[in-house]
């Protein structure tokens, strides 16, 4: 089989961010704007971000896969600019999209991205969103999780909850029996962080990891702590299974976190054996262009 090119960014974090009405500025909001006023504004820009779905372009993968974070605090107008963005990025059918934690930051707007961005939500075939979600794309099957659920000021947990959970060991035990299949398994929070804060944790990873050790995926794609991060998740018979983060796609070089940058992953079978290998692209601390970061042969 020919190779199949899959480009992975997270936490774009668009901004600017839209003028709130005083009314919107309450609770967990008002904190959220106040750091984004005086710390995240100057983190996150959008010509770095458009720098880098340029650079990804010009890779020419045959599919992108978005782990979260798109708006900053779920204003309502924060989600018709993230649906104008991920037109940029490319059409629902060639865009893989789950949601992270700010994209239902408070309870008022906490449904809003499952109707602002349905189409790159929504399994083949579904006339509606659920999770999990199954897409076929070439010999990837992408299994998108949703882990954004509104938590109260200071915390920026995620879970899945029981019925996403039983859907899931569901949806793993069926692909399973498909040899032809590499899994892809899309959630913004990590199962396993390299930096672990409770205020941040997957609530249920305990759970999610269970049914990866039951029934397996081949790769785990994630967002969240806006990091390069290569960690290994236990599959069945003591399968190791690649977990791959990534930095903002919107992080400035020289900031207080990693500069932006994505991951492109090259995927191959020959006879019964799947290859994986990714290449990570974007700016470095020294640089103000994009490049090569690093190159590493998964499987």
């Amino acid at each position: 089989m020919s190779d199949f090119l899959l480009a992975h960014l997270s936490d774009p974090h668009l901004g600017p961010l839209p003028s709130p009405r005083l009314g919107e500025l309450m609770g967990k909001r008002a904190i959220g704007y106040f750091n984004w006023t005086r710390n995240r504004i100057g983190r996150h820009a959008p010509h770095v971000l458009d720098a880098i779905v340029a650079d990804i372009k010009a890779q020419q993968p045959q599919h992108v896969a978005v782990t979260g974070d798109l708006v900053n605090i779920a204003l309502p107008q924060e989600f018709a600019m993230a649906r104008s963005w991920l037109h940029t990025v490319g059409p629902p059918h060639d865009v893989t999209l789950v949601p992270g934690n700010h994209d239902a930051y408070v309870p008022a707007t906490r449904n809003m991205f499952l109707r602002a961005w349905a189409d790159y939500l929504t399994a083949d075939g579904a006339s509606s969103v659920t999770f999990p979600f199954l897409r076929r794309r070439g010999p990837l099957a992408l299994i998108g999780v949703s882990t954004a659920v509104p938590t109260a000021p200071l915390l920026a947990t995620g879970k899945l909850g029981n019925t996403q959970l039983n859907a899931l060991g569901k949806l793993l035990s069926d692909l399973a029996r498909e040899r032809d299949l590499f899994r892809v398994l899309l959630i913004h929070h990590p199962l396993q962080s390299l930096r672990p804060a409770r205020y941040k944790r997957l609530i249920d990873a305990d759970q999610v990891s269970a049914l990866i050790r039951r029934h397996g995926v081949d790769l785990i794609l994630h967002g969240h702590d806006h990091r390069h991060a290569l960690t290994w998740i236990e599959g069945p018979a003591n399968q190791k299974i690649p977990s791959l983060g990534v930095p903002s796609a919107s992080a400035v070089a020289h900031g207080r976190s990693e500069p932006a940058s994505y991951n492109l992953i090259r995927v191959s079978r020959e006879a019964e054996t799947w290859h994986c290998e990714v290449t990570v692209r974007g700016f470095t601390s020294r640089s103000h262009t994009i490049g090569e970061i690093g190159r590493r042969r998964l499987m």
